[in-house]
């Protein structure tokens, strides 16, 4: 790890700590975990590279996570959409799917994750989705199409406050509050 520490000079790695919920072995362990992604000739320079999202869809992490393009689109900062990420892009998250954030960071990002077409509420479309990613796409996993309203119907009857046939932040994170296992369950360990 010390090859790790000389190319993240101590100030930057201080800053890191205190804009994230990692401690300073997190993120030097980030950071050899990113460099790794690169090929050898890039990895000098890890701070300023990005890495495509082919490369972070490897890590077994994210591999088997049945949101895991949401989960790029949502963290990576590129202008041009392509969902690859910057070491801070990484840094941030690993660090709001790590242990130490809080509840309300995690259900924040979360809601984000499930927020499929990122206009600020969870409706039917989005609902549909993510019931589809969790339960699997295929045929033999696929809920019937009056299964799924049922199904859809129950989660809006129960989080949909002020009944208007979405979900906000607000509502999301009212269930989520209520939800112990949600934080445990919500995250990626380095």
């Amino acid at each position: 790890m010390g090859g790790s520490a000389s190319l993240l000079p101590q100030e930057v790695l201080s800053e890191y700590q205190e804009l994230t919920f990692l401690s300073k072995q997190e993120i030097l362990l980030a950071y050899k975990r990113f460099s790794e992604l690169l090929p050898k000739e890039g990895r000098e320079n890890a701070c300023s590279a990005r890495v495509p999202k082919s490369q972070i869809l490897t890590l077994p992490e994210l591999r088997a996570n049945p949101f895991q393009h949401r989960i790029c689109r949502v963290f990576s900062t590129s202008d041009n959409r392509d969902d690859s990420m910057s070491f801070e892009d990484f840094l941030d998250m690993l660090s709001v799917f790590s242990d130490s954030a809080t509840l309300d960071i995690k259900s924040h990002y979360a809601f984000r994750i499930f927020d499929f077409n990122d206009d600020g509420i969870l409706d039917k479309k989005d609902l549909k989705k993510l019931v589809n990613c969790l339960t699997g796409q295929g045929k033999e996993s696929q809920l019937s199409n009056t299964e799924m309203e049922q199904l859809i119907k129950n989660i809006l009857e129960e989080s949909d406050i002020d009944k208007d046939g979405t979900i906000n932040l607000s509502e999301f994170q009212h269930v989520i509050s209520r939800s112990p296992d949600f934080a445990s369950s919500f995250k990626i360990v380095l």
